[in-house]
Order: C-alpha cells, then structure tokens, then sequence
C-alpha cells in the first residue's frame, strides 16, 4: 500500500477552501507551522479543524514571524536578539510556542509537533545543535506528560543529510525520556521528489533517513512531492508513462514517491477539486516495486 495524502499548508492559497476539500477527498492529516500564511495559517485552520475532530493536524516550532516575535519578547520567552534571528530552539520559546499553536489552533492537545529546521539554530556546530535539540525534546515530553500533545519530531529540509541522523534523534529522545521504550519521538517530515531523489535512492539500497524511519516505526511525511510545483514541468510524458502508463506527470511523480520504502504520508498543497481528485487517483493506484523504482532513479540520475 502506498502513502496517504495529507495537506500541506506552506504553499497553500487559500487555507480554508483547501482544508475543505482536502478533508471531502479523504485527507486524515493537515500539516502546518505557525510561521505560514504570514503567521495566520493555524487560524485559518481553526474552523475546519472545529468542523472535524477527527482531523490529524501537525504543527511546528522553531521559525516564527516578526510579529511572534515580538509577542515572545513581551512574554519573556525570547531575547531582542534572540527575537531578531527569527528561529529559536530555547525551552521557554518552545513551550510557549507549542501553547500558542494550540490557542490558535482551537486544539487542547495537538497530534503532532514537528522542530522545524532544527539544524537552523546552530549551523555548523553539532554538539550545540544535538543539545538543543535534547533540550527541546525535553519539553515536548513534558507537553506530552501534560496532556498537551501526543508526540513530535522534526521538519527539515537538509538536516538529515549533515547535521543529524534519525538514529541520533532516536537517542537524544531516549535520554530524555529515560529509556528508548518511553519516548514519544513519533515523526520526521523532509522533502523526497524525483529532484531530492537521494532519500529515495538510499531507502531502495536498505540505508539513509526513510529506512532507518521506517525501522523505528516512524511517521514519514514526504514535503515537496512535485518540488514547489516545479516538477510536472521537468518530467515529460515520456518519462511519466516510463513509471506507470496513462498517469500524467504530476500524477507519476506523486506515485514515485507514495512508493518510495518508508513514506506514510504525501504532502502536498492542492487547493481545487481537480488537482485534490489527479493526487488522490495517483496514490491509489497500486505501488511501484523496488525494481520500477530504481530504474526510474538511474534514468534520472544519468546524464
């Protein structure tokens, strides 16, 4: 079975409309941050989310607009300075974030709460970025202690390559909770597309982030299917009918990744009935085996 279709909100025009329609096409999950839409995406949220209790929503902490900003430093969460860098890991911040994104919301306990860009916070320097992140793990489980939230993890766009491995996420979780068995590390969401193939090429040889996800039990939230819209104008029809025969290009390169080892969840930004109905008919069609998908890989990867 492939992957699932869940909304993502970065990209996405109007919030509303599209959570609408996501939720009529079977969407279980809407992913957003407190930073999208200007930093008025989880209020937009809100009304679908009253509407349907049982829709899953994962948010974020970490980046945060001027005006959040500024509303941390009167709380006395954040420095000026701290304030100024727009991104912030500190333990105060995130809590205070994380009661925030349940205000806005309209949530008593959030799904899912993602570290956005962690590797933000200290570049370069692992041993600092590791014990951030520690430090922000810990109040997360204090969260989930509270009642507050049921588990969280990390969004990264490149984290995974150079700063952190899933295997160090795992065990950071595992110290703060007190035993690997305890923790509530549940998710890791990073982009995977025939663009950013290496996630893909690295799970079909049995390494890298997905497999290792996938052999902890983790929720994998695939962002950027078609790389910012970008992709159906980079894959031919040729190319398309090379994955699955009378699929279009959107629809082939969304089934590539639905079927990449590991992948639960497809992000993506559709906002009309037509692309939410092309998406949907792209994942229920059936996955494509390893061997499709490596050759799909070594075409792409050819020169």
């Amino acid at each position: 079975m492939s992957a699932q279709l869940a909304l993502g909100t970065y990209r996405c025009q109007a919030i509303p409309e599209a959570a609408a329609r996501a939720v009529a096409s079977g969407a279980q999950w809407i992913d957003t941050a407190p930073n999208y839409a200007t930093g008025q995406a989880q209020t937009l949220l809100a009304p679908a989310l009253a509407a349907h209790p049982a829709l899953r929503v994962s948010t974020k902490t970490g980046y945060f607009t001027a005006a959040t900003g500024a509303d941390a430093v009167d709380a006395g969460v954040l420095t000026e300075d701290q304030a100024a860098a727009g991104h912030s890991l500190a333990p105060d911040y995130v809590r205070w974030q994380t009661g925030r994104n349940r205000a806005q919301l309209g949530r008593k306990r959030l799904d899912l709460v993602l570290l956005h860009n962690p590797e933000r916070a200290h570049p370069g320097d692992r041993a600092d970025l590791h014990r951030a992140i520690r430090g922000a793990f810990e109040v997360l489980e204090e969260e989930v202690a509270a009642g507050h939230v049921a588990g969280y993890g990390i969004a990264t766009w490149s984290g995974l390559e150079k700063a952190f491995t899933v295997e160090e996420l795992l065990a950071l979780a595992g110290e703060v909770a007190g035993g690997q068995q305890y923790h509530h590390l549940v998710a890791i969401q990073l982009p995977v597309s025939l663009v950013m193939m290496t996630p893909i090429v690295q799970a079909l040889h049995g390494q890298g982030p997905l497999w290792a996800a996938a052999g902890a039990g983790l929720r994998v939230m695939a962002s950027a299917p078609l790389h910012g819209g970008e992709l159906p104008t980079i894959v031919d029809q040729e190319l398309a009918d090379l994955i699955r025969p009378g699929l279009t290009p959107a629809q082939a390169c969304i089934l590539a990744t639905a079927s990449c080892p590991g992948v639960t969840d497809i992000l993506i930004a559709a906002s009309s009935t037509p692309h939410w109905k092309e998406a949907t008919d792209a994942v229920t069609q059936p996955p494509l085996d390893t061997a499709r998908l490596r050759e799909i890989t070594d075409v792409l990867a050819s020169p």
